[in-house]
């Protein structure tokens, strides 16, 4: 299948060689001419803009965006609609706020332009693992987008079927779903990351609470100078608190124990707020979810071992990178 990708960072280039392994040829457009220049290099098709992308591929057109949330993907959307037609799709797969997938949907919608919001997880390990994808919008855009999809996603692979399974049909096995209508993707995918984030700090918080262990104000009897990194590694074989979160975290520890690279400057991306404004119009206590996002505002002014955790959890799944001007240490 032709698919137009917009936007050539960690995820959209990674996702178009991904597309590109599995057959599927890439127009593709970035404000870097050196990033359009690495995957025309690699196979894709270069474009010199958004116009020269459109007209490079066959109707019904597919164009795939992948470009920060807000301003940028508003004016991406706005500049491919002027150019595409009736019957063509705009897949947003970065993480927009889910209310502003449903007015661009009926933007779209005036020109018979179908719009896909594709919430999307997978960071940059995703180019070999695959994504898992949320995905919203009218269903005959998701299925004629399906080979897309299919692709992007990690597959069913060894991971062993849940009991009833067998009975339910559907893709979530493979690694992606319709969840609903337009906006129904990011909002699930809001929620992914809030929990992302209450994961995270509890992780941080147990490493903290290890690593203080040694505390003079403690009985001499009970301190004790525990080995992080095993910790970690243990944890992963076998317990009930085993993920790839710990995963990312046993790799950062068997690195560097003290994580003393890191500052404990911890960002969020938006989706955390989000998560918790959704949860405040529908009432829903979200203690855990709350708590884990005004950890993260905290951290910017105080920094302890348990944001040192967060930030190396961030740099391992997603390359996120603390930003080094204000970021104090410990």
């Amino acid at each position: 299948m032709q698919l137009g990708m917009v936007g050539l960072g960690r995820m959209g280039a990674n996702m178009t060689r991904r597309l590109m392994r599995g057959g599927h040829e890439m127009v593709v457009s970035d404000l870097s001419a050196a990033a359009v220049q690495q995957m025309a290099d690699e196979g894709a098709v270069a474009s010199s803009s958004l116009d020269d992308l459109v007209n490079k591929l066959f109707a019904p057109r597919a164009v795939w965006i992948m470009v920060p949330a807000g301003d940028p993907t508003e004016k991406t959307v706005q500049a491919l609609l002027s150019t595409m037609q009736a019957g063509d799709a705009i897949i947003d797969g970065g993480n927009s706020y889910f209310k502003d997938d449903v007015r661009r949907s009926k933007m779209c919608g005036e020109k018979g332009v179908h719009y896909v919001d594709v919430g999307t997880s997978g960071g940059v390990w995703g180019l070999e693992r695959g994504y898992c994808m949320m995905i919203g919008g009218p269903k005959e855009a998701v299925a004629r987008l399906d080979p897309i999809f299919k692709t992007l996603a990690p597959g069913r692979g060894d991971i062993p079927r849940t009991p009833g399974r067998e009975n339910l049909g559907g893709t979530a096995e493979d690694g992606y779903i319709h969840c609903g209508p337009s906006g129904s993707g990011h909002f699930v995918k809001m929620v992914h990351n809030g929990i992302e984030y209450g994961m995270m700090q509890a992780y941080a918080e147990g490493f903290d609470i290890f690593k203080n262990a040694t505390s003079k104000d403690l009985p001499e009897e009970i301190r004790y100078d525990l080995n992080l990194a095993d910790i970690a590694e243990v944890w992963r074989r076998g317990s009930v608190v085993a993920s790839w979160l710990l995963d990312l975290t046993a790799m950062a520890l068997a690195e560097n124990p003290t994580l003393s690279e890191y500052s404990g400057f911890v960002q969020d991306s938006g989706e955390g707020r989000w998560t918790i404004q959704a949860a405040i119009e529908e009432a829903v206590p979200a203690e855990v979810l709350s708590a884990a996002l005004y950890t993260r505002f905290r951290s910017r002014q105080d920094h302890t071992f348990a944001e040192k955790i967060l930030s190396a959890m961030r740099q391992k799944f997603g390359g996120h990178v603390e930003p080094k001007a204000t970021a104090k240490t410990t």
